[in-house]
């Protein structure tokens, strides 16, 4: 027998206001053709006031320990990935856990874009499996809207808000049993060398302000097939498995086009594939949770299948996990 972490349930939230690429032409010099034949994307939820990354995460934190019936007093592990925290510091985490009413335990945030989320679930996963918690909350949430640039029509209509978040407890399961529930195996890479790429321009040591996201995409766009494409058969040899045994790939939602050239590289069927991104945009490191949280509660992922999560970020930051639900 081995300690896996076994996901017991899942979360999420979205602002209360929806922008529709409609409203988004009257914002800026744009069309909805335009942005669907690009990105796959039709709307996308925008924070208002008072909804914040900590206030989202929160709730998208509750409705996962309500899927999993457990209550917030089992927390002794909070892992939130953002590239939005509501102050330079301290952890947006912490927030949260005072908010849930679960002080005392472990919480902080991890910085890794759109990745976020999969660096937090490895670094939940790691601390698990060495017994230094026993229920955590993984958590990814975001506020993108508020770094965005409102004149760049070339970013501003691919990103939105929210947040996803897993519940993670410690299990002892037999390894070597088929249908061993947990996480399986995780990859994790980054490259600095891409930073101009994809980044904000602006941070508290070199400009002292928040700053904008500053992309270009035809560059992006391929190394994200290229890398996600790697560190999924990465996890598949390192697991023994093959791509057809996966039952579905909950990948990052930032632009359709990414999805359907990744699944095709690894002749993944698009059925296999949970999309949302049409729903709600690219939301950074909530994507991943947040498009696992929604296939889950409408019935496409069921206990016992096998899920392959998988994401890039800016910077570049990139990595999967397999994991049976």
């Amino acid at each position: 027998m081995t300690i896996r972490s076994v996901i017991r349930g899942s979360g999420s939230a979205l602002p209360d206001r929806c922008v529709t690429n409609a409203e988004m032409t009257t914002m800026v010099d744009t069309t909805d053709e335009w942005i669907v034949e690009r990105t796959g994307i039709r709307q996308r939820y925008i924070a208002g006031e008072g909804e914040t990354t900590a206030s989202l995460a929160t709730l998208a934190a509750s409705r996962a320990l309500e899927a999993a019936g457990l209550d917030a007093a089992r927390v002794d592990l909070i892992v939130l990935a953002t590239a939005t925290p509501d102050q330079t510091f301290p952890a947006t985490a912490t927030l949260v856990q005072h908010n849930l009413g679960c002080n005392g335990g472990i919480a902080f945030d991890v910085a890794a874009v759109c990745s976020g989320f999969l660096y937090a679930l490895a670094t939940a996963d790691s601390m698990i499996c060495t017994g230094m918690a026993k229920c955590a909350l993984v958590i990814g949430a975001e506020t993108f809207s508020r770094i965005l640039d409102w004149e760049d029509r070339t970013t501003c209509v691919l990103f939105g808000d929210g947040a996803g978040a897993i519940v993670l407890e410690a299990q002892d399961v037999d390894e070597n049993a088929p249908a061993a529930p947990g996480v399986i195996a995780t990859r994790l890479h980054a490259d600095g060398a891409h930073n101009e790429l994809l980044y904000v321009d602006g941070g508290p040591s070199t400009t002292g302000t928040v700053g904008k996201v500053r992309m270009k995409g035809r560059e992006v766009f391929r190394h994200a097939v290229t890398n996600l494409a790697s560190v999924l058969r990465e996890v598949l040899e390192t697991t023994g498995h093959s791509a057809a045994e996966i039952d579905w790939v909950v990948p990052h939602q930032a632009n359709f086009r990414i999805l359907d050239a990744t699944a095709r590289k690894l002749d993944l069927p698009a059925e296999k594939v949970i999309v949302t991104v049409d729903r709600h945009a690219n939301t950074s490191a909530a994507s991943v949770p947040l498009a696992y949280d929604t296939a889950v509660r409408d019935g496409r992922i069921k206990p016992g299948q096998l899920v392959m999560f998988e994401a890039m970020g800016g910077g570049f930051t990139w990595g999967a996990s397999l994991v049976r639900v």
